[in-house]
């Protein structure tokens, strides 16, 4: 079993923050694979499901960003989990809007969330490290992560949070690498092979260019004299 804990602050008045996306990667997960109903339980709102052969809890905690260790920390315990069966989707300010990564265990980085689960649950986690840029200065942070995605970065969310429902079921069988290469698919999709200018479909490089038509025969002006011209004629 495996418990996949989206970080962000309960209520509708953080619902769209930039703060909340790992809220929003575990309710594109639930809507595409078919979990349950989302129940109160453990200081948060709790589902079940499967994806691919394993069994998957979500959890989005409750408890406010700072503290949501703590109801992480009491469903592990009534499910008898490990922090290795744990992988948290949280906001990411050093990556670029639009970059995905997975990392397993290390420190915190400042993230308050993140700062809790070490507390509760130590620090060999997974975390899928869902980026959204840095403001530029440290003390606009905190205004930056409680404000709401713009709408300019609608596209790019959207391919995120489907990327990360494609991938959940590698995911939740600990093949990261496929996980994140169904993520990179939607942000990056393959460029189409009819993509080549008009020009080079038309005409093969290693075609060979017809020769030119030989040159007319230029015209020569005829210098015999009249009674020259007379006698060729008969004879």
């Amino acid at each position: 079993m495996k418990l996949f804990v989206g970080l962000g602050n309960p209520g509708s008045k953080y619902a769209g923050n930039r703060h909340n996306i790992g809220f929003m990667a575990l309710d594109r997960i639930a809507d595409d694979h078919g979990f349950g109903p989302w129940k109160g339980k453990f200081q948060g709102a709790l589902t079940e499901g499967r994806l691919g052969s394993e069994k998957v809890l979500l959890l989005k905690p409750e408890t406010f960003m700072n503290l949501s260790g703590q109801s992480v920390g009491e469903a592990m315990r009534f499910y008898k989990l490990t922090a290795e069966d744990v992988v948290v989707f949280h906001d990411e300010l050093d990556l670029a809007p639009g970059k995905l990564k997975y990392k397993k265990a290390g420190g915190h980085a400042g993230h308050n969330g993140l700062r809790s689960m070490h507390q509760h649950i130590g620090e060999t986690y997974g975390r899928v490290r869902m980026g959204i840029g840095h403001p530029g200065r440290k003390d606009l942070v905190s205004h930056y992560v409680l404000h709401d995605f713009h709408k300019m970065d609608q596209e790019w969310l959207d391919d995120m949070l489907r990327g990360i429902s494609d991938g959940a079921a590698h995911l939740a069988a600990g093949d990261t690498a496929k996980f994140s290469n169904a993520v990179a698919l939607r942000l990056t999709p393959p460029r189409s092979s009819k993509s080549r200018p008009e020009a080079q479909k038309s005409k093969p490089e290693n075609a060979k260019s017809a020769p030119d038509p030989a040159p007319k025969a230029a015209y020569q002006e005829d210098s015999r004299s009249p009674l020259q011209k007379l006698m060729d004629k008969f004879s």
